[in-house]
């Protein structure tokens, strides 16, 4: 999918992308993975058709706190959505002719970035209707087949709901695997971190105790003579 650039903080009302700016290719499921760096917002555009839905589902797969602000709005400007210092979020939304803006606000963070995964399903676009349309043209004729064209076609959209549904549920399920490895890896850097703290730590103690009972026992009779 194609990304609108970044846009610089203080122009998030901004509705109409720039001259020039592309947006994401009028596909039915799109994801992607993102790095947003601290104190820094991104904003991204999807042009949807009246009656259509829109359904984003975004995790923050890696960074300090695991949360980041989101915003959805629609193209006459309202905010429909707005998550605050959340890791993830599902929603939907009934959309109307134009461009719709969602942004992901990391200018809360000073210090961490942000690996953000988001995916976009895009139901009721137009382009099934279109196919149907095409399968018309080949039913006429046909009534002395055993089989219609018509169940041909049922039959393949109910294959194509169930294999879009299963990579969806796949590229989710490696959205939480990396989420999941991320954390583990931070936890393993701090246990190896003040593992080794400890250790420096008893080291030093051993050594002043073996100094302190060394000192009890020495022979200040010769120091003096």
């Amino acid at each position: 999918p194609r990304l609108l650039p970044l846009l610089p903080l203080g122009c998030f009302t901004l509705l109409l992308p720039p001259p020039g700016a592309t947006d994401f290719s009028p596909s039915l499921d799109s994801d992607f993975t993102f790095t947003l760096p601290a104190g820094r917002k991104e904003c991204f555009y999807q042009p949807m058709r009246k009656e259509a839905s829109l359904e984003l589902e975004y995790q923050v797969l890696d960074g300090a706190g695991l949360d980041v602000d989101f915003h959805l709005l629609s193209p006459k400007g309202e905010t429909l959505v707005f998550d605050e210092r959340k890791s993830d979020g599902v929603h939907t939304v009934e959309t109307e002719d134009g461009d719709y803006m969602f942004c992901f606000d990391n200018t809360f963070s000073t210090i961490s970035e942000k690996v953000i995964f988001f995916e976009l399903i895009l139901d009721n676009m137009g382009e099934d209707g279109q196919d149907q349309e095409d399968w018309k043209k080949y039913v006429t004729g046909t009534d002395l087949l055993d089989m219609k064209l018509e169940d041909i076609l049922e039959s393949i959209n109910s294959v194509k709901a169930r294999l879009s549904k299963s990579v969806q549920i796949q590229t989710l399920l490696r959205a939480f695997e990396a989420r999941d490895r991320n954390i583990q890896e931070s936890n393993f850097d701090r246990v190896n971190f003040w593992s080794m703290i400890n250790l420096g730590v008893m080291v030093v103690v051993s050594a002043v105790q073996v100094y302190m009972l060394k000192s009890l026992f020495e022979d200040k009779r010769k120091s003096r003579t």
